[in-house]
């Protein structure tokens, strides 16, 4: 099979370097270096499709080489992607702001690694089909969403521009939160300001779209399969044909890009049209997930520390900062007299759904998971991720009858959710409980202690069951 593309690996250390290389010599053309110098004379030299590069390195850092490409002509266009360890933020502050596209931690995720390498390459062959009003345009639209912060600024501008230079009856964009519900963030036809609630089960293309992670087409609405519950509600002659491009990130999808089209187009979307929209949705991931983050957060610093204290699988917080909190939440419930409680529990037999239905599998389970867990949670409860298949959820101020509601539900939830990885088939967990009320305990790390007996206690038992310590 003939290499996709050319990828410059730069990094000091020959260990990241062959971890990097093993995992995508196979699908790639690799170029390696080993500091900031070599790094701009490889890009030089070889004009590579895409640069990962360590921000650390002896001599011209890779802050300075990224610096120094992006302000090349003949290497401004390559995707540079910054490898940093946690520690390093504030090197991969100056990174970003110095124009790197992207950015991976170290120790790396080989999934998520190899999902931005296939996303920054996806590009290269989109332009092939496109007019030169579109790479006029799309130029432009870079350029505005790179000097703005104002999310909402940003939709309206790509939707205006969108509808612009591709003649549409309606483009919108989507934004689809924890609960899987839709809403309308901007659209050419709304006025601005407006925000309007989807019901998804009137939207099949893109409850399609959410579930495949992928572009749906729609090339005549009038006879498509899939609008066949839908077509009652459709307003006659409005539009013919219906794109939904997934707006993705981190492998994560944080929106919808929704097109329809107004003509009657006898051949259904082209492909010109097909990749101007996935072009735009590229372009808009980075800048819709950055704007939002810069608009919740003061600092990218605290995005960064964010992201630090989260499990790159399920989002929930990892392992050391459950920690930090409980020994916070334990000297506090101690201060003030009020109770604590932990629900700490394992997924059934999870050895079985990885040995039958494989690794990639089980991380999907282990994800959902997460996902149900801060369905369960209030808002000041810490949803965490302790390991492997198991999982605590610390709640302050909450009694022990409180706890054991929570955990019957969460098992409860669980339990009745037919997992689509496992062919419908369900999952159950084994939940323990225990709870700080005044004296009964000198330390949280008899808390953690009595809720992991309980938890074993619960799977002795039969598993699928909640226990009180």
């Amino acid at each position: 099979m003939a290499p996709k593309g050319k990828i410059l690996i730069v990094d000091d250390e020959l260990f990241f370097r062959k971890v990097l290389k093993d995992a995508l010599a196979g699908k790639h053309a690799i170029i390696e270096g080993k500091n900031g110098d070599e790094a701009i004379s490889l890009a030089l030299a070889h004009n590579p499709d895409l640069i990962i590069m360590d921000v650390e390195m002896p001599g011209k850092s890779g802050v300075d080489a990224c610096k120094e490409l992006k302000d090349m002509d003949e290497t401004a266009a390559i995707p540079l992607v910054l490898l940093s360890a946690h520690a390093k933020k504030d090197d991969l502050i100056l990174g970003l702001k110095a124009g790197a596209d992207d950015y991976l931690s170290k120790p790396m995720n080989m999934n998520e690694v190899m999902a931005r390498v296939d996303a920054h390459l996806r590009t290269i062959d989109y332009y092939s089909e496109l007019e030169y009003k579109d790479l006029l345009f799309l130029l432009e639209l870079s350029e505005n969403i790179a000097a703005i912060r104002n999310p909402m600024t940003i939709l309206r501008l790509i939707v205006k521009k969108m509808s612009d230079i591709v003649d549409l009856t309606r483009c919108s964009i989507i934004s689809i939160n924890d609960k899987e519900e839709a809403y309308v963030k901007a659209s050419n036809d709304l006025k601005r300001d407006t925000e309007i609630k989807l019901d998804l089960s009137r939207y099949p293309e893109i409850r399609k779209s959410l579930e495949s992670k992928q572009p749906i087409i729609v090339n005549d609405v009038s006879n498509d399969p899939l609008m066949d519950s839908v077509r009652q509600y459709l307003p006659a002659h409005s539009y013919n044909s219906i794109v939904v491009i997934p707006i993705i990130k981190n492998q994560s999808v944080i929106g919808t890009f929704f097109l329809r089209t107004s003509s009657p187009l006898k051949d259904g979307i082209t492909l010109r049209v097909r990749k101007l929209c996935q072009l735009v949705a590229n372009i808009s991931a980075n800048a819709l997930l950055n704007a939002t983050l810069f608009e919740s957060m003061r600092t990218a610093q605290e995005y960064l520390e964010e992201m630090s204290v989260r499990d790159g699988l399920t989002k929930l917080y990892n392992h050391r900062y459950f920690y930090d909190r409980l020994e916070e939440e334990f000297s506090r419930a101690n201060r003030y007299g009020t109770p604590l409680s932990l629900v700490f529990f394992d997924v059934d037999d999870f050895k079985k759904v990885n040995d039958n239905y494989g690794h990639t599998k089980g991380d999907k389970v282990l994800e959902k998971i997460g996902h149900f867990m801060k369905r369960v949670a209030r808002e000041s409860d810490i949803a965490a991720r302790y390991g492997g298949e198991e999982f605590a959820l610390l709640l302050p101020n909450t009694t022990a009858s409180g706890a054991f509601d929570v955990g019957t539900r969460l098992c409860t939830v669980i339990r009745e959710n037919p997992f689509e990885e496992l062919n419908g088939g369900h999952i159950t967990i084994s939940a323990g409980i225990s709870t700080y009320a005044g004296e009964n305990l000198q330390s949280y790390e008899q808390l953690i202690r009595l809720a992991d007996q309980a938890m074993y206690t619960a799977k002795n038992k039969g598993k699928d069951q909640v226990l009180q310590a």
